[in-house]
């Protein structure tokens, strides 16, 4: 077992990996991201584009605007944008400095049909964007796999511009992803450790920006209407209930971000949403609980740590909604500011799953708010059935003996059994299927 400073560590670097800052949905940006990089290796505007993109990248880029776009949507605005008017140095903030002048040449080019091909590639890790550029008889390459900004290729006429072979770059990459992964052992248990008696100084700064931006994102979900405006719907219902409020400002955040909100928001587990949905209802909770700065920041911790350590069961992008992965580290959290037990705290986890572990990705997009909705109000159920001592029973579906158990468990469900699902959704919203009424 690590001491407790090489644990205190671990999980700082952790939180500081995490959180992030991204501008709009993660998937369209890591889009941009790539073209905006291909165009800086080119040093001009590209001439030609082609963008190849795994299902996942597909359905998470098909519904969303992007940010800064004028309303856009789609990978070629990405794309187009990114090459455009990004800036690679920002990464996942690439689309920052966008301005007028550059949205009046990306519909211009746009209005070409042909200026930008988009392919699906089959047989890809679930998160792939591979972007093409052409211009003066020179050709850029840029690959991203498994992570937003995980670059495992990047060429000019096929010279790799870091030096190394694409298959070195990519044998690279997944040994630090492994690495990652084997060098900090988590359970519920051991996160609640480091919440309550560790060091966090070194991931404070990370959580205090979360806590700030979702926090703005959320009021201005409340104040203005963006999407469907799930958050106003609830708040404007039941807005002295705090549970309600909860659900509100999570997802208010997600309204506004789903729909263009240019404003940053601190990602966990490579997504705005579940970063929004791990501090909000945290925040509601620690408000109305009259709870000092301290407790709340551990708070927020505790729920980003819970999310990471389900949702790396899952994987990146699937057929599981990563909201719930949130949901079930901010229900954690409220009870932990509740005073609950650790037995309480995993109780609560354990129902969450039990009760929404089935929501289904069908891509970013205005309900995406909806089902943060439900999936924190599933959270708080799972959270009051814990503190009076209620749960769902090992034995019934997916729940086990221990929530360890229960949480590897679901994450096989998600990565392994939803692959099927992942495809078909896919195809219904290509118009590769077509559904008889």
């Amino acid at each position: 077992m690590p001491t407790d400073s090489i644990r205190d560590a671990a999980f700082c670097d952790v939180l500081n990996r995490e959180l992030v800052c991204a501008l709009g949905c993660t998937e369209p940006i890591a889009v941009a991201y790539a073209a905006a990089l291909a165009s800086q290796t080119l040093g001009c505007e590209p001439e030609h584009m082609d963008v190849a993109c795994s299902g996942n990248i597909i359905k998470n880029v098909k519904s969303v605007t992007v940010p800064n776009s004028g309303g856009m949507h789609g990978i070629e605005a990405a794309a187009v944008l990114g090459a455009v008017g990004g800036d690679s140095k920002s990464a996942l903030e690439v689309l920052e400095s966008v301005g007028d002048a550059d949205r009046a040449r990306v519909t211009e080019l746009l209005s070409d049909a042909d200026y930008c091909d988009v392919s699906l590639v089959e047989g890809v890790p679930n998160l792939y964007i591979k972007v093409t550029a052409t211009a003066g008889g020179h050709t850029a390459v840029v690959e991203i796999t498994d992570h937003h900004t995980n670059v495992t290729c990047h060429t000019l006429d096929g010279i790799p511009m870091c030096g190394k072979s694409a298959g070195e770059c990519a044998a690279c990459a997944e040994r630090i992803v492994a690495e990652r992964a084997a060098d900090t052992p988590m359970s519920i248990e051991s996160i609640i450790d480091f919440i309550e008696d560790g060091d966090i100084e070194g991931a404070r700064a990370a959580v205090e920006r979360q806590i700030e931006l979702n926090g703005a994102i959320s009021a201005e979900g409340l104040v203005n209407a963006w999407g469907a405006e799930v958050g106003r719907t609830l708040l404007g219902a039941r807005a002295d209930d705090v549970a309600c409020r909860a659900r509100a400002r999570a997802a208010a955040g997600s309204d506004a971000r789903m729909n263009g909100c240019a404003l940053p928001v601190a990602i966990v587990c490579g997504s705005g949403n579940q970063g929004i949905t791990c501090a909000l209802p945290v925040m509601e909770y620690a408000e109305y609980l009259r709870c000092d700065h301290e407790r709340l920041v551990r708070a927020v911790m505790l729920s980003d740590l819970i999310a990471v350590h389900i949702k790396s069961y899952i994987g990146a992008l699937s057929a599981f909604c990563g909201a719930i992965c949130a949901a079930c580290g901010a229900g954690a959290a409220i009870t932990w500011l509740c005073g609950g037990t650790r037995e309480q705290i995993g109780a609560t986890v354990s129902n969450t799953l039990g009760n929404v572990g089935g929501i289904v990705c069908d891509g970013a997009k205005a309900s995406c708010a909806a089902k943060i909705s439900a999936a924190v109000d599933a959270a708080i159920l799972g959270h009051d059935m814990a503190m009076q001592g209620r749960g769902f029973r090992a034995g019934e579906g997916l729940i086990q003996d221990t929530v360890e158990e229960t949480i590897a468990s679901m994450g096989y469900v998600g990565r392994v059994g939803m692959k099927d699902t992942d495809v078909e959704i896919l195809n219904i919203m290509i118009g590769k299927t077509i559904v008889d009424c």
